[in-house]
């Protein structure tokens, strides 16, 4: 028997249940909000720093403020998955409308 007959009729055992969150991942995000909410003054300070340089005009940057701002918002409010909605064997999606004048 080969290696990948062999690999091909093990079952898998243990684990997580298909469905079950992931622990470790959900204990990171608790961290990070916790971090975040403990420090929700100094936040504000951190980004208004990066925005203005610290007082330096030549290192201000508004936009790197804004994008670490945009990735701190994925702690406390993930981003949604996209999902494509497509009709029988990928084609599009057909709607049967049906408009009534009076």
């Amino acid at each position: 028997m080969s290696t990948v007959e062999a690999t091909r009729k093990r079952q898998k055992t243990g684990g997580r249940v298909k469905g079950t969150p992931n622990k470790v991942n959900r204990e990171f995000r608790d961290t990070v909000r916790k971090l975040l909410e403990d420090n929700a003054g100094n936040v504000g300070v951190w980004l208004e720093r990066v925005a203005d340089g610290d007082g330096d005009p030549e290192k201000a940057d508004p936009g790197k403020a804004l994008d670490l701002l945009a990735k701190l918002a994925e702690f406390a409010a993930p981003k949604l998955a996209r999902t494509e909605i497509s009709g029988p064997d990928g084609e599009p999606v057909q709607q049967n409308l049906t408009v009534t004048f009076k």
